[in-house]
């Protein structure tokens, strides 16, 4: 157990990404009683499955980029745990397959719709290991790169609002579009922020957005996406009276970033890579507790 104790620790961080990922959820099965207007709060099975299934999704997508990264860590990053041999691919395929029976395995007693969403997911993300069959096209547009894999965010938030309008029995709701539009932008906010890199940061054959467009851009590209996901996320508030307070609380955190932003364009030092990064966990915490829980806190 203490190999993947240490594993959790280097790649896929439970106590940093858990709580993020049950705001993820939990802001999905909230928005979309919200939008129902059930007037009641959802039911806890519907957030116990859409965490679970969320973090086993997430979980999936660190796996398989285990796999297709594999030649490249073994090449450029031989103290990642695989080239290592702290484990090995075959072990964590296994426990690949374990999580998506789990998925499974939760999500036909809330009904088969659910089913069905849990297997757009499951699509995507197979394409998305394969590259869509396209590597080579793929790596040399960074841009289509990046919005192809982003999708993948919208589908498991997609999944996470079906564990509540699929349980209580009704169809999607309407106006549910701009929250997923949300979460597509607000992944590439995620993105950009994990690969925005101080000069010593960068390392051979990593492809950081600060190496590939220079630190102007790619700062550029992170406030533009914080705008892109403030925006849907007010389009998305609107549907639910909560708009004035989404733009204010989002509004203030764009300035943090702008002056973060500016403050790492003319010193690009380290701290302030790490605090771009860490702002994005920030900003994504506060978009899904003010878009979903909040409304709900305030009313009772």
């Amino acid at each position: 157990m203490k190999r993947w104790w240490i594993y959790q620790q280097e790649r896929f961080p439970l106590f940093a990404h858990g709580p993020l990922i049950a705001a993820f959820s939990a802001s999905a099965v909230s928005y979309s009683a919200l939008l129902r207007g059930s007037g009641r709060p959802p039911a806890v099975i519907s957030f116990v499955v859409a965490f679970v299934g969320s973090l086993g999704s997430f979980l999936l997508l660190r796996i398989a980029d285990e796999f297709k990264d594999a030649e490249e860590d073994a090449r450029f990053r031989p103290y990642r745990p695989v080239p290592r041999g702290l484990v090995t691919l075959r072990e964590l395929a296994a426990i690949g397959v374990g999580v998506a029976v789990l998925q499974l395995a939760l999500a036909l007693p809330m009904g088969w719709p659910l089913v069905g969403l849990l297997g757009v997911t499951w699509v995507y993300f197979a394409l998305m290991s394969r590259e869509f069959f396209a590597r080579t096209w793929l790596k040399a547009r960074p841009v289509v790169y990046l919005f192809s894999h982003m999708l993948i965010m919208p589908l498991i938030d997609w999944f996470a609002t079906g564990c509540d309008w699929v349980w209580a029995g009704e169809g999607m709701p309407a106006g549910l579009w701009w929250f997923l539009a949300a979460s597509f932008c607000n992944g590439i906010v995620i993105e950009l922020g994990r690969k925005i890199r101080a000069p010593a940061q960068e390392e051979p054959g990593v492809e950081t957005y600060t190496f590939l467009w220079g630190r102007p851009v790619a700062v550029a590209a992170w406030l533009a996406a914080l705008a892109a996901t403030l925006g849907c996320a007010a389009l998305a508030a609107e549907r639910i009276d909560f708009v004035r307070e989404v733009v204010v609380v989002l509004g203030l955190l764009w300035l943090g970033a702008l002056a973060l932003g500016l403050a790492f364009g003319r010193n690009p030092r380290q701290a302030l890579a790490k605090g771009i990064e860490t702002y994005s966990g920030v900003w994504t915490l506060t978009l899904y507790l003010t878009l979903g829980l909040a409304p709900w806190w305030l009313e009772s």
